[in-house]
């Protein structure tokens, strides 16, 4: 079952820029200005959407000198997908259990 927490990451990544950001976070570590040059956003808009991934605990940061680094924090995403797969295995399971209309 999902969790309240699993449908806050959920609904975090539903977000086309976030989820970019996700993908590219996921081939490696960068800071503010890699992202500004990847997605062709806005600095402040790459700040808020950061904020909001950072607090739905996708993202950590790691500071070095005068950047600030973002990594994907893998063990949230692979939580959530064990989760999709206890869901696809359930619905594989319920395709053969039909309630009869009364």
């Amino acid at each position: 079952m999902l969790t309240s927490v699993d449908t806050d990451v959920i609904r975090v990544l539903g977000d086309p820029l976030r989820l970019k950001i996700v993908t590219l976070l996921a081939r490696e570590t960068l800071c503010m200005t890699h992202l500004v040059e990847e997605t062709g956003a806005k600095q402040t808009n790459l700040s808020n959407h950061m904020k909001v991934l950072r607090e739905a605990g996708l993202v950590e940061t790691e500071p070095c000198g005068r950047f600030t680094y973002f990594k994907l924090k893998p063990d949230v995403l692979a939580g959530l997908s064990e989760q999709f797969a206890a869901l696809a295995a359930s619905a594989r399971t319920a395709a053969e259990n039909k309630r009869a209309c009364p």
